[in-house]
């Protein structure tokens, strides 16, 4: 059976890899450097610490990444430079050039890049409904790991930089429509006409955009990077990018909710979006 590295155990990657338990020998990471919140995760979700980078790497079949997108190229080549020769799965949340670029990197040590793209939430019921969708030629090994698990898996095609493509365009309007309704309502707060603008969108729109707002508060810090790199996507292909960097600004500017455990209250936010000097 297989031994799965997993980087890192977060709110996701801790999901992935429980998921993973199922048809893997065993599923490692390495505590070094990790907060406590990663160790508590990573317990809870029945993952072995093997302390180093370095001996998750030697001890790993395969290694899958979730983290933070600005971050993944960098992860990707200290893998590479410790000479790992197996399967390489980026989940990350990254422009599909950016998925070739690691590619290009596994490729000079002669280990296999899949690229893949996690669509939804924590996996940790198949009811959650989440997916990852994975490109490149060797696919079939990942989709066996996850068989009967509650992540989904479906591969998009053998190119690799297609299934981020998917995660860049599915995630611009998902996480970029989130961005552009705090902004409004942040504006129609400072100009004093967010009980007009309620009115004129319906109580179950202004229920739903509220909620939307909120929930996405505690991720912000992550999907600041995320509107990055779906920029960059947009001006490779020959598009403005401009949108999804003021989205980037809009998720910058509620960094602060990070993980929120208390609800905020979304004058919290708009506070929050608010330059200095425009207070509510």
């Amino acid at each position: 059976m297989t031994v799965v590295g997993l980087l890192h155990p977060g709110a996701m990657g801790a999901s992935i890899g429980a998921a993973a338990l199922g048809n893997a020998e065993k599923v490692i990471w390495a505590s070094a450097g990790r907060s406590d919140a990663s160790k508590s995760r990573a317990g809870r979700a029945g993952l072995t610490d093997v302390g180093s980078l370095e001996t998750l790497v030697k001890e790993s079949d395969m290694i899958i990444s979730v983290c933070p997108p600005d971050g993944a190229i960098k992860l990707a080549l200290a893998v590479f430079e410790l000479d790992f020769h197996g399967a390489y799965v980026d989940c990350n949340a990254v422009s599909p050039g950016h998925a070739r670029e690691m590619a290009a990197g596994a490729a000079e040590v002669g280990a296999t890049f899949i690229d893949g793209g996690i669509i939804g939430g924590p996996a940790w019921k198949a009811e959650s409904g989440t997916r990852i969708w994975l490109s490149g030629r060797d696919c079939a090994e990942v989709v066996a790991l996850f068989d009967d698990s509650p992540l989904q898996t479906d591969i998009v095609n053998a190119d690799i930089g297609a299934a981020s493509a998917l995660k860049m365009t599915f995630a611009a309007y998902s996480k970029g429509t989130t961005a552009l309704l705090a902004g409004i309502l942040a504006v129609a707060e400072k100009e004093g006409v967010r009980d007009v603008l309620a009115k004129q969108w319906g109580e179950d729109f202004t229920l739903q955009a509220h909620r939307q707002v909120i929930f996405n508060a505690a991720k912000a810090w992550r999907f600041s990077g995320e509107m990055d790199q779906i920029a960059e996507t947009f001006e490779v292909a020959g598009l403005p990018g401009g949108f999804h960097n003021a989205a980037a600004e809009v998720y910058e500017r509620l960094a602060d909710f990070k993980d929120w455990q208390t609800r905020p209250e979304l004058d919290e936010l708009l506070q929050a979006l608010l330059r200095p000097g425009d207070a509510i």
